[in-house]
This record gives structure tokens, C-alpha cells and sequence, in this order.
């Protein structure tokens, strides 16, 4: 047993700290607030708000600018830290840590497996398999994603699948993974709060508490913050797109900002009823949802070559995987425009997606807990590609269907779940079913969202007021219009990358303090059997 650890009467194990959560915030105007970060974080994001609207032109220029630096001249920096998570995350399925249980050996888990793993699920990446679902695909057949040419149209359809599965399967759902699990397991096994920080006890010990630690949580909030507009700004432009599309509803800024805030008004609602009432209820409703317009297109597009090509996509993922991996084997308008944006979109969002999963997932082994965050998700991904992409690849293949090639020609991701619906029976109803199936993602990325970042700047206060998730809400809805008046979808791709770039190396950190602590927790229970 390290020297760091205690045991009290209970069999309960923490760190020899004397930190309360709690105990350094401040109540100001009915908020209970973690001073500094709630602070500075609070007046950052309001100072970006307020110039990016008094500049407008100035503010596209900066994010053009920053995209375009980071993407080109931190391209490995991105591709590194997904590699590193995805090896880590493999090696604690099979490692002793793997019969370690969040919560302590006697813990059982909250909810059941079906809640849990929908409420992960529509977390993780809802919004973003219906944006680019059936884009991509495309999108990459028609410019192939390595610097070798195909040979004939099946092999580009082939590597065209692979690189879209690359971007949803293992790499981000590990990193999701790792940083749930770091987060659980020092909430849960420790007694630590539940914020950022916490993970960083066994490098810093009680320094975490301090501007160290402030540091850390803050940088959380901006990722957190900034991840989350670019996928409500992603659900505001396809959920719009839709309604123009079956509708006529003019596809304008106000009318963007006017859903902005109807979503995130009723994201509030579900935010303020709480976890269970609110994000467990729509997360499961959101599953139903998915579930029934996958199955639809299944059954009325050409069943059999999904069913073929769920088999032969995956061994072209596991194919193509070291050449993808590779950031010398990609052609660089693809590693730059797709992979590094994809990596520093998640690694932005893994605050907010594995805290989340993390307060949802006590009493799981970590064995288990990977399988179901890394596995399950992953073959998730790759039949939804395989359904709406591959769909999309055999009407221009085979039915000479040209719907969707225009929207990639045209550059216009928000249309084309809706093109590649119209050929298929009772395609209106699928395409309202779409729509409301992305502003069911929009609602519960928003709520789980803001219940994440109100959780770090209050310290690591699992119940903070209501006025103050209210607060976060409605700045995350402010930032998502602002980013879009600013420079579309540009501005919001700008936004994930700058916020992502700087927390890759706080996330790489996380891997060896979640090691130590793992190892730690291993000692203490076979010195406690002995």
C-alpha cells in the first residue's frame, strides 16, 4: 500500500489530503462558485462572445488564421496523442487493472447497462454521425484519403469507408475512455472531486488545489465550452438545412440564432430536472430514434450488401488502420482538413463526454467499462457508416443517383442525410424523423454539457444551484450563435482545433496519472486479500 493512500473504518481508501470539496468557493448573487475558475472562465468566454460580435470580420480572420496554423504546423501533435489512447486503452482490457471496480469491490453500478450505454451514446458523438453520416463517405471516395491512388471504384469505396470508420471508431472512443475513466475512478475509488484536476493528485499531490489545478480546470471549461458549440453549431446547420429541405423555412442567420435558443431553452429544462429526470429520459428517447431510422433504411435500401458490407468495412478499417494512423501516409488536404480537426473536436470534448460518462458509470470494472466505451461504440459506428455511407456510395455506384455527390461537390454536409433519404419510400417521414432525431442530440449534448462545466467551475459540487447551470446553458447557446454569424462552419471547426490543441497535452499527462493511480489501487487490494 503506497504511503499516499489511508483506509478509515470503513474500508474506505483516499489520498492523506485534508481537501474538502467545496471549501474554496464563493456564493456571489445566489451562485455557489469555484474561485478562480468559474471566474475567469466566465469573463473569457463573455469577452470572446462580446468581440465577436463588435468585429465580426476581425473574428473570421482569427479563426481562419488559427485553424490554419495549427492544423498544418501540429498535425503529429494530434495524431500522436490519438495513437497513444487507443494502445493505452487496449492494454487495460487485458492488464490486471482490468478487474479493478469504480467505486471500490463492493460498489454496484447505478444504472442499468441499456440506460447507461444510451446515455454515453448520445453524449459521445450523436450530432456527428448524423452531420456526417452519409457526407463523408463520399466525400472521401471522391478524393482519396492516401497519398496511393485506388485502382478501380470498389477499392475507393473500400478506403473511403476505412478513413470514415478511422475517424469514429477506436480513436475517439478511446480518448473518451481514458478520460472517464480517470475521472471515475479518482472521484469514486479516491473520494476526490469530480473535476479535471483531481486525475493530477498522484504527479502534483495537494498542489492540485492550487493555481496548477486552477489551470488545468480552467483550460477544461474553454474545451469543454468550445467543443460543445462546434456540435450544437453542426445540429443547428443540418437541423435547419432539413427544414428549408421539407419545409421551405428560410436558412438565415436569424433563424439559425432563433433555433439556437428554442434548443437551448429546452436543454435548460432537462438541465434543471436533473439526471436522472432530464439527460437519462431523451438519451434513451434519442436511441429509439436512431435505432428506428437505421432500421428503416436498412430494410429499404439494399439490405443484404449493408449487412456484406458491415463485415467487409471492418476489415478494411483494421486493413488501412497503420496507414491512417500514419501521418505520412495520408494525403495532407485529408490529415489536415479531416483527421486533425476530428482529433482536436474530440479531444475538446473529452471533458465534458468522459465526465459525463464518469458520473454514470460507478460500479463498473474498469474492464468493463472500456469494453463498453471503446468496443460496443465502435461497431456502433461502423454499421451506421456502413448503413447511411454505404447507401450513399451504391446510389452513385449502382443507381446512378447523384443526390448526395452534389452536396459534396458543393461543400453542403447539412444536406445530405436529406438527399440520400429522397430515392428511398416514405422519404419525407424519414427526413422529419432526421430532424428531430438531430435536435434530440442537440438537446442532450447541451444539458449533459452544461452539467459538466457548472460541475467544474463549482469545485467538483455534483449539486450546484439551478441558476448557475441555467447560467452555462444559455453561454453555451450564445457561443454556438457566434461562431456561426462569424464564419459558419469554418469558425466553428476553428474553434474545436484552438481550444483541442493545448489540452492533447493535459490528456497525455492523464494517461500516466491514471497508470499510477490503477497501479496504486492494484497494491492496496492484493496487500488487503493477503
Amino acid at each position: 500500500m503506497s504511503e499516499e493512500l489511508t483506509e478509515d473504518d470503513s474500508g474506505t481508501v483516499t489520498y492523506d489530503t485534508d481537501y474538502e470539496v467545496g471549501q474554496d468557493n464563493v456564493e456571489v448573487m445566489g451562485f455557489d462558485v469555484h474561485n478562480p475558475v468559474f471566474f475567469v472562465s466566465g469573463v473569457v468566454v463573455v469577452a470572446f462572445v462580446a468581440f465577436s460580435l463588435l468585429f465580426p470580420e476581425l473574428s473570421v480572420s482569427v479563426f481562419e488564421t488559427l485553424r490554419n496554423r495549427v492544423t498544418s504546423d501540429f498535425d503529429w501533435v494530434f495524431v500522436f496523442t490519438g495513437n497513444v489512447f487507443v494502445l493505452f486503452a487496449l492494454y487495460l482490457i487485458v492488464s490486471p487493472f482490468g478487474s479493478i471496480r469504480l467505486g471500490g469491490p463492493d460498489a454496484t453500478p447505478d444504472f442499468s447497462r441499456t440506460a447507461w450505454f444510451a446515455m454515453l451514446f448520445a453524449a459521445g458523438m450523436g450530432i456527428g454521425l448524423i452531420f456526417f453520416g452519409v457526407f463523408e463517405p463520399v466525400a472521401h471516395a471522391q478524393n482519396p484519403p492516401l497519398n496511393v491512388l485506388p485502382e478501380n471504384i470498389e477499392a475507393a469505396q473500400s478506403v473511403a469507408m476505412a478513413a470514415t470508420i478511422y475517424h469514429w471508431g477506436l480513436h475517439p472512443w478511446a480518448i473518451y475512455a481514458i478520460v472517464g475513466l480517470s475521472l471515475a475512478f479518482f472521484s469514486y475509488n479516491r473520494q476526490l472531486p469530480l473535476t479535471v484536476r483531481s486525475v493530477f493528485y498522484p504527479l502534483f499531490g495537494d498542489a492540485v488545489w492550487g493555481w496548477p489545478g486552477h489551470i488545468i480546470d480552467t483550460l477544461a471549461v474553454f474545451a469543454t465550452l468550445f467543443g460543445l458549440a462546434t456540435s450544437l453549431g453542426f445540429g443547428a446547420e443540418q437541423a435547419l438545412a432539413g427544414m428549408n429541405y421539407l419545409f421551405g423555412i428560410p436558412n438565415t442567420d436569424l433563424t439559425k440564432v432563433l433555433l439556437i435558443a428554442v434548443i437551448t431553452s429546452v436543454a435548460t429544462l432537462s438541465v434543471v430536472a436533473g439526471l436522472d429526470a432530464g439527460v437519462k429520459r431523451l438519451s434513451e428517447i434519442n436511441i429509439v430514434l436512431a435505432a428506428a431510422l437505421l432500421v428503416f433504411v436498412i430494410a429499404a435500401g439494399a439490405t443484404a450488401e449493408i449487412f456484406i458490407g458491415f463485415l467487409t468495412n471492418t476489415i478494411s478499417y483494421l486493413t488501412y488502420l497503420p496507414a491512417l494512423s500514419s501521418p505520412f501516409e495520408r494525403n495532407p488536404e485529408f490529415l489536415h482538413g479531416w483527421t486533425t480537426f476530428y482529433w482536436a473536436w474530440w479531444i475538446s470534448w473529452s471533458p465534458f463526454v468522459g465526465m459525463f460518462i464518469a458520473r454514470v458509470s460507478r460500479g463498473r470494472t474498469v474492464r468493463e467499462f472500456i469494453l463498453c466505451v471503446l468496443i460496443v461504440p465502435t461497431l456502433i459506428s461502423i454499421l451506421w457508416m456502413t448503413t447511411f455511407g454505404g447507401t450513399a456510395l451504391h446510389q452513385i455506384a449502382v443507381d446512378g443517383y447523384t443526390g448526395v455527390a452534389a452536396t459534396v461537390e458543393n461543400w453542403r454536409p447539412e444536406l445530405s442525410l436529406f438527399r440520400m433519404l429522397e430515392p428511398l419510400p416514405f422519404s419525407g417521414i424519414l427526413s422529419f424523423l432526421g430532424i428531430a432525431l438531430v435536435l434530440m442530440f442537440f438537446v442532450t449534448s447541451s444539458d449533459s454539457g452544461s452539467l459538466v462545466i457548472d460541475t467544474i467551475t463549482a469545485g467538483g459540487k455534483l449539486d450546484p444551484p439551478v441558476a448557475q447551470r441555467v447560467f452555462w446553458a444559455v453561454l453555451e447557446g450564445l457561443v454556438a450563435s457566434v461562431l456561426l454569424l462569424g464564419g459558419g462552419l469554418g469558425a466553428l471547426q476553428a474553434a474545436a482545433v484552438t481550444t483541442g490543441f493545448p489540452f492533447a497535452f493535459v490528456l497525455l499527462t492523464m494517461c500516466v496519472c491514471v497508470y499510477l493511480g490503477l497501479r496504486q489501487e492494484l497494491k492496496f487490494l492484493r496487500a488487503s486479500t493477503v
